[in-house]
């Protein structure tokens, strides 16, 4: 059984929050509903499920998705995601697309990023990204087939894949 939704009466903080507790991993169908199902999802499936959850919870915020296509090296998977993620990097580095949300705010477009566990958000600061310095792209109506098309012009698969299954053994 997979992870409980937030409750009706969650505040956009406790949303992201149990959106973030979601463990990281890659599920069989890559979807919000295999991730629900097997309790384990990607940052691709976590914010397609926190988009929708905000568009009906807190439309106010408008929230978007975006895909940033950034390169990562050893030393940066090291810092980042620990020794098991980084021996998974070549030793050129290599390039992966990750995705994200804006929402707005307190007024502000900010960016909140639900992929990993970590220190608890205060429900109103931008969120640091589990990834690093890159190129954004805002998605439009089809973010699986843009994030798919960018992995397919940035990204070198026999280095992607085993890096995102470092990720998920985590």
């Amino acid at each position: 059984m997979g992870p409980l939704p937030p409750a009706p009466d969650a505040s956009l903080r406790e949303i992201v929050e149990a959106v973030r507790a979601i463990p990281y991993g890659r599920p069989a169908e890559r979807s919000v509903a295999g991730m629900l199902r097997e309790g384990r999802g990607t940052c691709s499936a976590k914010h397609t499920y926190l988009r929708d959850l905000l568009e009906e919870r807190f439309p106010e915020t408008e929230p978007r998705i975006v895909h940033r296509v950034y390169r990562i090296d050893r030393a940066g998977a090291r810092a980042r995601f620990g020794p098991d993620a980084a021996r998974a990097v070549p030793q050129a580095g290599l390039v992966d697309v990750h995705r994200y949300l804006t929402a707005v705010v307190d007024g502000r477009r900010i960016p909140i990023d639900a992929t990993f566990p970590g220190g608890p958000w205060d429900g109103r600061s931008p969120m640091p990204l589990a990834c690093g310095a890159g190129e954004d792209h805002p998605a439009g109506a089809d973010p699986d087939a843009e994030k798919r098309r960018l992995e397919a012009a940035h990204c070198d698969p026999a280095a992607r894949e085993p890096f995102i299954a470092a990720l998920s053994a985590r």
